[in-house]
């Protein structure tokens, strides 16, 4: 960027009020000054930002699009250096926590509203993003913690997870599915059903526990559809695309579409909560014991 905040706090004051003379009342600035930091930035940008031909200051087309471009930069920026002042005065902390929309439920939604009103000032930024991604953000440090689903088989260095509930895993079969009504199926019904899962890649721990009992009941699951939502893999079996082995309280996304049957050795997950290892804050810490409470 070759030009300065200054002379784009000048154009954005000329651009609003489409007058020199009160631009420049606005910014307690003489009109020369202003006047030489519109002309520099034309020069850096190439381009007429204004049309000064007549009595009246207006935009020009360039001019236009570039207060388009540009009108909430300086907006953002007051509100970045705020939240720095209010957060070094100790008036504000904030937690970014990363969350899959499957885990949404009523009673985490009452955990949220029980640390609102316990930290009043503490900012909570939720992000919706899969569990491979929200592990990422933790190691970059662009997360403070994250519903994950499963927790993950591998090396995790530096992040620390935390059981906060368990759920049943049901068989999810299209409405005239041969298996539709029964009351309960064995694991083993599904071998050489066409399945619709989660992508490896968007939740891998939960795809690895997918094909482990499968695979402990004799077999494969055959794969025909992958989505990185567990949501969407729910709408694709309502409309037909396959079976899913999914957590129970998914049946809500699939209402009349299709049957959700409970299967004999229910198999379980739990749902785990990853945040930054270490020594965690007290908004953290209460967070943390609220959602295991």
């Amino acid at each position: 960027m070759d030009y300065s905040l200054r002379e784009l706090e000048c154009f954005i004051a000329v651009a609003e009020e489409l007058s020199f003379t009160r631009a420049a009342r606005k910014l307690h600035l003489a009109q020369p000054p202003l006047s030489r930091h519109i002309r520099a930035l034309e020069e850096k940008l190439g381009a007429t930002l204004f049309d000064r031909s007549g009595r009246k200051v207006a935009l020009t087309a360039a001019g236009a699009i570039f207060y388009e471009e540009t009108r909430a930069v300086l907006p953002q920026l007051n509100h970045a250096g705020e939240s720095i002042r209010r957060f070094a005065s100790g008036e504000t902390a904030r937690l970014r926590l990363g969350f899959v929309s499957a885990v949404l439920s009523p009673a985490l939604v009452e955990v949220l509203r029980r640390f609102r009103e316990l930290h009043p000032t503490v900012q909570l930024m939720m992000q919706d993003c899969q569990p491979a991604e929200q592990l990422a953000a933790l190691r970059q440090g662009t997360l403070d913690g994250g519903f994950v689903g499963l927790q993950p088989s591998g090396r995790t260095d530096g992040i620390q997870f935390v059981s906060w509930c368990r759920e049943p895993l049901a068989a999810f079969v299209p409405f005239g599915h041969a298996l539709a009504g029964r009351r309960q199926i064995d694991l083993r019904d599904l071998a050489g059903e066409a399945f619709v899962a989660v992508s490896s890649k968007a939740a891998p721990a939960f795809s690895a526990y997918l094909r482990e009992i499968c695979g402990k009941a004799g077999f494969r699951p055959r794969i025909v559809l992958e989505s990185p939502r567990a949501q969407a893999v729910a709408v694709m079996v309502a409309a037909g695309a396959g079976v899913a082995l999914l957590p129970t309280s998914l049946a809500r996304i699939v209402g009349d579409g299709a049957a959700v049957i409970p299967l004999k050795k229910t198999p379980t997950i739990s749902h785990v909560f990853a945040r930054i290892a270490g020594t965690p804050s007290a908004a953290m810490r209460d967070f943390t014991r609220l959602l295991t409470a």
